[in-house]
């Protein structure tokens, strides 16, 4: 599998014949300076965790563009979809679908999941997850990506029931995990996980401006920490 990471927390899976994008915020990302389109190119799914707008990101304008499967919780597929999508297979915590190549369950995530519409009101949209997905060729490393979440002990109940191998972890604090918390999660809960890599930091000013307190906390774990350079594919 080929993992690039374009900052924040937007990742681009590339194994068989599937280009899956996650979190995919491109477009008006303070830490993303490359091409959107080039970043996306040939993608077959975007999943997203939850509906704020520095996550759900550009997932409309790709799945237009490439013909892209949107997978979300229900709510946020039913809001995207009067935002003109059209190509979506709603889901919701706990449920698991088969995308192909690969399968996408929904896992908890304790965060906050809504939009300020123009009006000046908050919709709603749907609980926030974390996403795990699973490869059905054998070798292909089980990705948890955490979404924005607080530590909570049933990671331990995803780490038993999917096995993941490779973490995504928010490790910016404020909004998510700070370092300390974020490292317990892995190291307490996640015992699977050989690949942890630290995102949800250094996009804006609120949010730790690297993630050196991650890789100290994590010093003696049995996960390594890959802290990939933006935009540079790395393989697992």
């Amino acid at each position: 599998m080929k993992i690039t990471w374009f900052g924040h927390s937007a990742f681009r899976l590339e194994f068989g014949s599937s280009v899956v994008m996650i979190d995919p915020f491109l477009t008006g990302n303070p830490a993303f300076s490359g091409d959107p389109k080039a970043a996306a190119a040939g993608a077959t799914h975007v999943l997203l965790t939850h509906g704020h707008s520095d996550h759900v990101g550009d997932a409309v304008a790709i799945s237009k563009r490439t013909g892209a499967k949107v997978v979300a919780n229900y709510d946020l597929c039913m809001w995207l979809g009067r935002q003109g999508l059209e190509k979506m297979d709603p889901m919701n915590t706990g449920g698991t679908t088969d995308q192909g190549e690969f399968a996408v369950s929904l896992t908890i995530a304790f965060h906050s999941s809504g939009v300020l519409e123009q009006n000046g009101m908050s919709q709603h949209l749907g609980l926030p997850n974390g996403i795990v997905v699973t490869p059905k060729a054998k070798g292909e490393p089980v990705v948890y990506h955490m979404g924005d979440t607080e530590i909570f002990s049933d990671m331990a109940l995803i780490g038993e029931l999917y096995q993941p191998t490779v973490a995504m972890v928010p490790v910016g604090d404020r909004f998510t995990m700070g370092p300390r918390s974020a490292a317990m999660a892995v190291k307490r809960f996640l015992p699977s996980v050989t690949t942890a890599i630290p995102c949800h930091y250094a996009t804006f000013g609120l949010l730790l401006p690297d993630a050196s307190g991650f890789v100290a906390e994590m010093q003696g774990a049995r996960a390594r920490v890959l802290v990939p350079e933006k935009g540079a594919p790395v393989t697992l």
